[in-house]
């Protein structure tokens, strides 16, 4: 038996956007938390979720200093792993189910010890349950494509709290981008995971968790992401639009889908998971990540330096092109393959 998301669970990746649209969408409360913001100028380490996930009450996941203690990991292992998964995609099928291979995998190399954590797109609050369908406890996790990284503590009422929250100020990236893409719709998820919106968006928009406002009124949020989407555009089209923006100061990462993540500069999974794996002294040629998608590029383009970069079978070309081994699709256990070669 697979286990199984919960039936609430919303989509973290561009391309689960899609298709939970075209299931109809899943009902979600907005996650109310204070944050601490890191200065735009200090080192980064992560990006940001979607619109329409499920969020947790404010009291759900503490925050922290970035000056707070980073607790060792099986600390007579020095030969330890940082095994870094995607969850859309890589982890979680479609259907919100993940693989008894998987499952098995993950339980043999977190009782040898290696670390094993997940870098994704998702929200905090739709990572979370996720760690509990694998039965995980990782001292770090990178959600929103590095916008955020928790850690591990006790003593929070979920047992992580926010350790980096890094946001930026959308004004002038939103207003170039609409020159390119004046029917598109926009969303700009804030720091305490609130969305402001326009147009229409892949869940109805009384359970994205936010509100409809105008346009302008996105243009001061403090943002951790933006959200851009152009239904009228095929995949080719809107990237040859998002080639002629432009942008600059800003991250970004396009879909599967006429779908594009925008995050504050220099921030992706990439800057998060370096960060961890100097936290947790582990050495970069002991990295192995994977994933599926165009925001795991420069992750995967990370780790292929020292370490395992692992492509997933169904992954786009270019995704596949930066990666140093591709592994079997999501639907022929492929991460399981990948993960039963260490040891």
């Amino acid at each position: 038996m697979s286990a199984e998301r919960p039936a609430d669970l919303p989509y973290g990746d561009a391309e689960e956007a899609a298709a939970e649209a075209a299931r109809g969408g899943a009902g979600d409360v907005p996650m109310v938390d204070e944050t601490v913001s890191a200065d735009a100028s200090a080192e980064r380490p992560d990006f940001a979720a979607r619109p329409g996930q499920l969020d947790l009450p404010r009291e759900a996941v503490e925050d922290a200093p970035g000056s707070a203690g980073h607790p060792e990991t099986n600390p007579l292992r020095t030969d330890r792993w940082l095994v870094a998964l995607d969850i859309d995609g890589t982890v979680l099928h479609e259907d919100g189910s993940i693989s008894d291979g998987v499952i098995g995998q993950i339980a043999r190399l977190t009782g040898l010890g290696h670390e094993v954590m997940l870098a994704t797109g998702r929200s905090v609050a739709a990572t979370l349950p996720v760690l509990d369908l694998l039965g995980i406890t990782p001292t770090y996790v990178v959600c929103s494509n590095g916008a955020i990284t928790l850690q591990r503590d006790p003593d929070a009422p979920l047992g992580y709290r926010r350790e980096i929250v890094e946001t930026f100020n959308p004004g002038a990236v939103l207003t170039q981008i609409r020159s390119h893409l004046e029917n598109g719709h926009y969303a700009v998820e804030d720091a305490d995971g609130y969305f402001r919106y326009t147009g229409e968006f892949p869940n109805a928009p009384a359970n994205i968790g936010g509100e409809a406002v105008t346009f302008d009124e996105l243009l001061d949020v403090e943002a951790t992401r933006v959200v851009v989407i152009s239904p009228g555009h095929d995949m080719d089209d809107f990237l040859t639009i998002v080639e002629t923006m432009g942008l600059h100061r800003v991250s970004y990462s396009v879909g599967w889908t006429a779908w594009l993540d925008i995050a504050p500069d220099g921030v992706n999974k990439s800057t998060a998971l370096e960060r961890v794996r100097q936290l947790l002294g582990i050495r970069s040629s002991q990295v192995l990540v994977a994933g599926d998608g165009r925001n795991d590029i420069e992750m995967l383009t990370w780790a292929a330096v020292d370490g395992r970069a692992v492509a997933m079978g169904q992954a786009p070309d270019d995704v596949k092109a930066v990666a140093s081994e591709v592994t079997s699709s999501l639907d022929d256990d492929g991460l399981a393959e990948a993960l039963a070669t260490l040891v």
